[in-house]
């Protein structure tokens, strides 16, 4: 099950580190049918038995006498067979931090002064913004490095900082933060004076777009109001964010399985990366036969080792195997279900389906199917997507039939897509739309829709 779950690039590394506490599996093609038959036939009536019936790996030194610094001393396992780990990803490179502390060094300041704007700069979030009161971090600086400082210097030491790259670091909010980048363009045009007044004077009608309440006070023409929104809505509210999206390393999509359309027939393989060869080792196995036939007790202890190290290394290649074939059974599962969906592209043509349908079709445990749902992609004609996007429940229209929410969010994006921006529809408006459409569905469900979409409310989505 813990394979089970295991993305591509996961179980890649889940071999490798398998391989490496298991030197009896090896990669490649195993052409010898009899490689595992000692295992089978071999009868080892004085080997020691574990009582709970649960294998262990342990090493020969286990019994010898020069086992000081042994590698397994090393570490503990204590963790649970089926607890689930979550490795921590990192990314190298120059960091936001870094770089805004390389500026630093290049001003004039004292060991003192250079040591409080350090602290000021680690207090910057990963936006770039200053969220934090300066009394607090005053009290900090003298509790932590036993430096006495105030808050007027501090507010100096900031505005050096708030002139480092990228423009608009150091703000204390978001409208501080579109000031410092509109005063450093260096053409200060009437446009961008007037973007100027908008975001020091009428923020909270600009944040509202309330663009009427804007023009009236300015007293400009639409036009050069528009011009205006525009400036401000070319700056970057996320200042730390544009530089750490420069530095990230970002996670590739490799698909779990490829599905391709030939002739109207859908084809479906896993991706040959998903499990490559594996084979017993053949040195392994012939140690265990010359320990079998020594009658020695360091020969018998020798044994047993490696009888270990070849069973779990044929339990590994098992494992994997019953992984791919539970992949392909349940992948196959849903796209025949979805059909319709994978010969056209058409997500309206998506039927509702839950975890449950494909577990009844394959006859597995609803945990195994969003296991495999939550971390697979699959590659399509149409792009490559999580397996889980394809689930929804259903709902029903005016004529009783059956579909998917998914089908109405579809129609949804489309009518906000196609609305006249500047008077986008109110989610009132869509469910009378939907309605009209057939599909009976209540205001607060069409709001809550929208949201999963990501689209913000009408008032927010209006243009000049």
């Amino acid at each position: 099950m813990k394979l089970l779950q295991l993305p591509t690039i996961a179980l890649e590394q889940r071999i490798k580190e398998e391989m490496e506490i298991n030197p009896a599996l090896e990669e490649g093609v195993d052409n010898d049918e009899e490689t595992n038959s000692d295992l089978e036939d071999e009868n080892y009536e004085d080997a020691p038995v574990d009582d709970d019936n649960q294998r262990e790996d342990f090493s020969i030194s286990d019994y010898m006498d020069d086992d000081e610094g042994a590698s397994y001393k090393l570490k503990a396992n204590n963790t649970s067979p089926d607890e689930e780990r979550k490795e921590i990803p990192f990314s190298v490179g120059v960091s936001f931090q870094d770089n805004l502390e390389s500026q630093l060094g290049m001003k004039a300041l004292d060991d003192r002064e250079y040591q409080i704007a350090l602290n000021l700069i680690g207090n910057l979030d990963d936006d770039g913004y200053l969220r934090r009161d300066l009394s607090s971090i005053v009290d900090d600086i003298a509790f932590s490095q036993n430096i006495t400082t105030t808050e007027a210097e501090l507010n100096e030491l900031l505005k050096i900082i708030q002139d480092f790259d990228p423009a608009g670091v150091g703000a204390r909010d978001l409208q501080e933060c579109l000031l410092i980048q509109l005063r450093r363009i260096e053409v200060q045009t009437m446009i961008v004076e007037l973007a100027t007044e908008v975001v020091e004077k009428q923020m909270d009608e600009f944040s509202k777009k309330h663009y009427d309440k804007i023009s009236k006070k300015l007293d400009i023409e639409d036009d050069l109001l528009k011009e205006v929104i525009q400036e401000i809505l070319k700056l970057n509210p996320r200042p730390g964010n544009s530089m750490a999206d420069g530095q990230k390393s970002f996670q590739q999509v490799i698909a779990d399985f490829i599905m391709i359309n030939e002739d109207g027939q859908l084809l479906l393989t896993l991706n040959s990366r998903n499990s490559p060869d594996l084979k017993v080792s053949k040195e392994y196995s012939k140690m265990l036969e010359e320990y079998s036939k020594s009658k020695d007790k360091s020969s018998k202890e020798a044994s047993v080792f490696v009888k270990q190290k070849l069973e779990g290394a044929k339990w590994f290649i098992d494992a994997i195997q019953q992984r791919s074939y539970t992949l392909l059974f349940t992948m196959n599962a849903i796209m025949e279900y979805q059909k319709d969906y994978f010969l056209t592209g058409d997500e309206t043509m998506l039927k509702p389906m839950i975890l449950k349908d494909i577990a009844e079709r394959v006859n597995l445990d609803i945990s195994t199917i969003s296991r495999v749902a939550n971390s697979k992609y699959v590659q399509t004609p149409f792009g490559t997507f999580l397996l889980k996007s394809f689930f929804s429940e259903s709902l029903s229209t005016d004529s009783g039939e059956e579909v998917s929410t998914r089908e109405v969010k579809k129609i949804l994006e489309d009518c906000i897509a196609a609305e006249n921006k500047k008077k986008p529809l109110t989610d009132d408006k869509l469910t009378k739309i939907l309605k009209e459409k057939g599909y009976n569905i209540a205001r607060r469900t069409i709001a809550k829709y929208r949201e999963q979409l990501e689209i913000p409310v009408a008032r927010l989505r209006k243009e000049l």
